[in-house]
């Protein structure tokens, strides 16, 4: 990360998008809409070993969609995103035997 931040966690986002591309849970694959979507939240934590950012999004009528961010969501006309730093802990992410995804594991500095 930038700034030499090691650890944050976003705490809003406003703004639209020119295209999502956004991943479930029980896919590996990710899905992909361009119909001019409003950032309607955006969560999830940053470090420098991974994120797990999660999306939510409203198209023009009002159709919401939601899921774990991938790249390619570019900004449309703005996009304000706010993180807030964590400086007591590393956000280490370790793979789980159970479900073989990288989980989260935060360790005290």
């Amino acid at each position: 990360m930038s700034f030499g931040i090691e650890a944050a966690a976003v705490t809003s986002a406003v703004g639209s998008l020119t295209q999502v591309h956004l991943r479930y849970a029980d896919r590996a694959d990710g899905v992909v809409t361009t119909t001019d979507p409003e950032v309607i939240s955006l969560s999830g934590t940053l470090s420098i070993h991974g994120m797990h950012l999660h999306l939510s999004v409203a198209d023009r009528y009002g159709r919401q969609l939601g899921g774990h961010l991938l790249d390619g969501c570019p900004g449309r006309t703005t996009l304000e995103l706010t993180i807030q730093e964590i400086l007591w802990v590393r956000m280490v992410r370790v793979k789980d035997g159970t479900t073989g995804n990288e989980e989260l594991e935060p360790q005290a500095n």
